[in-house]
């Protein structure tokens, strides 16, 4: 019998563009391909937190390298990966082709018969003067250049005559770029706007014009963006990325671990960056033994209502659920009531509709107004379960007593203080180094304070319902935010409504009032 031996598995490269810097603006092909990649080797031009956000999502073993030499050498290294079986990628930024030292190594491994791929990406350029507003119909040049004496100035002056141009330069290279402009015959006095973090959190971009706009970019660093025309004055009112109304707000997010994710990426939407700051941890209770009688009570027909008053107790219900083998068709027959949207939707999440979700407040005031007194002929089943944290307040429980009800109020799950978060977090808050803070209960409030301290008074409060205001006003915060509906689309959309009214009252005041003015963070600043 003849033996054979195994083969290694075929390696592959791929040369994947990452776009202009924001990691949303990855195709889908892009994402594939790094989050099954073995070796990344990454040009200095991708942005920090491109890399941050593809190494989250990246295999566990996945290596990450600079890319380092000559076109040769990258290739080298990438041919090597592929040869003993590992998936290697080239993140450069923008696009592969718009390099001309990628497309010497793709034309090196094309040599070869390792298979590869080229994945397009958004053009740095192009991709940052549309988050910059600036529009490039017609006539449209575009360029992402490592070395400046690689543009043809004369086909950009050519360009400047019929519309507008956006090239990507380092920082370092404007003067150079303004000299071979000015030498190229374009006017001094076309307007120009430089955008540094192009697509990025602090992405921020300041107009002149072509003689000018070397001394107006004064301090920035890294890869800019140059757009140069006369559309450039579209962003007045185009500018829709820096225009968002909490752009460069930062935002303190105090919730558990595992549901501060939606919050934060509501506020990511509206240009804040948020930090998360888990105060409080979500843990089973001591004796699990009346959850366990509750649900064996559920599936018995024990109860006529479950009241949810918080995701965590959906959670903690379903999970005694599934230990049990147990599945949404048990719950027939009972009805449901929540508090908050929130609550409702990870309800709906396991297919069931909630009977009853408050119209007005949400709140246990809100709910109570809404739920119908026990009536012994239409209600043959007069008792109520209402799973909930250890240290929620008794007003729910004594309202369902009063209107006649029965109530097993058992405890689901123990709420327990997180860890303080790190000392420069500990000082951002008591300093004001966030401009605004966002409360969706009060043990939010009551934890914060406890480990890191209380925010700054120039920072802006928000509560997500009544009780919360409440607590924070004990506390001696001032609550400047609340929404008409508790959950947290609405707090975080309260909260950007609050932000637009306060510029829109800076905008309308004279300019020296503006400077006295007490309004503090971005928007503020903004204006001085």
């Amino acid at each position: 019998m003849t033996t054979r031996t195994a083969r290694k598995p075929a390696g592959r490269i791929a040369f994947v563009g990452a776009g202009p810097g924001d990691p949303e603006l990855l195709t889908r092909r892009a994402h594939a391909a790094l989050t099954e990649a073995d070796q990344v080797v990454y040009d200095r031009g991708v942005p920090d937190s491109l890399l941050t956000a593809i190494r989250a999502e990246a295999k566990a073993d996945a290596q990450f390298s600079p890319a380092e030499g000559a076109p040769g050498d990258v290739a080298k290294v990438l041919l090597s990966a592929a040869k003993s079986g590992l998936s290697a990628v080239h993140l450069v930024a923008g696009d592969p082709f718009g390099h001309e030292a990628v497309v010497k190594e793709v034309q090196a491994v094309a040599r070869t018969a390792v298979h590869f791929e080229v994945v397009p990406g958004l053009g740095q350029a192009e991709g940052v003067a549309t988050y910059a507003g600036v529009p490039l119909p017609g006539v449209r040049v575009t360029a992402d250049v490592g070395d400046v004496s690689a543009l043809d100035f004369d086909a950009l002056a050519a360009a400047a005559l019929k519309g507008s141009f956006a090239v990507a330069v380092d920082a370092g290279d404007l003067a150079a770029v303004r000299d071979g402009l000015l030498a190229a015959g374009v006017e001094p006095g076309i307007p120009v706007a430089v955008t540094g973090d192009g697509t990025g959190e602090t992405q921020y971009t300041t107009t002149s014009t072509v003689d000018s706009f070397v001394a107006a970019a004064l301090g920035f660093t890294g890869r800019v963006v140059l757009t140069v025309g006369t559309d450039v004055a579209e962003r007045d009112t185009m500018s829709w990325w820096e225009n968002r109304p909490l752009y460069g707000w930062k935002v303190l997010v105090p919730r558990t671990k595992e549901q501060a994710g939606a919050m934060s990426a509501r506020l990511r939407a509206y240009g804040a960056i948020p930090c998360e700051v888990p105060t409080i941890a979500v843990e089973p209770p001591r004796t699990p033994a009346q959850m366990e009688r509750a649900v064996k009570g559920l599936v018995d027909g024990r109860y006529a209502w479950v009241v949810f008053t918080s995701v965590n107790a959906v959670r903690a219900v379903w999970e005694k659920f599934d230990e049990h083998g147990l599945d949404a068709r048990h719950f027939g027959g009972v009805k449901i009531a929540c508090i908050g949207e929130a609550t409702a939707d990870a309800v709906r999440a396991f297919g069931i509709q909630p009977e009853l979700l408050p119209q007005g407040e949400q709140s246990s005031e809100g709910l109570l107004a809404e739920f119908s007194p026990h009536d012994e002929i239409l209600d043959p089943v007069g008792r109520v379960l209402l799973p909930r944290a250890d240290i929620a307040t008794e007003t729910l429980a004594a309202g369902l007593i009063e209107r006649g009800w029965e109530v097993d109020d058992v405890t689901a799950y123990r709420t327990v203080r997180a860890a303080p978060p790190p000392a420069e977090i500990r000082d951002a808050i008591k300093s004001g180094g966030f401009d605004a803070v966002l409360f969706t209960s009060s043990s939010t409030v009551r934890n914060l304070v406890g480990i890191a301290g209380k925010p700054h008074a120039r920072t802006v409060v928000a509560v997500i319902g009544p009780k919360t205001a409440e607590t924070a006003t004990e506390f001696g915060l001032r609550v400047d935010v609340q929404p008409q509906h508790a959950s947290v689309p609405d707090l975080v959309e309260a909260l950007a409504s609050y932000a637009v009214e306060l510029r829109e009252k800076l905008a309308a005041m004279p300019a020296k009032q503006r400077r006295g003015s007490k309004v503090q963070g971005p928007t503020a600043l903004r204006f001085r």
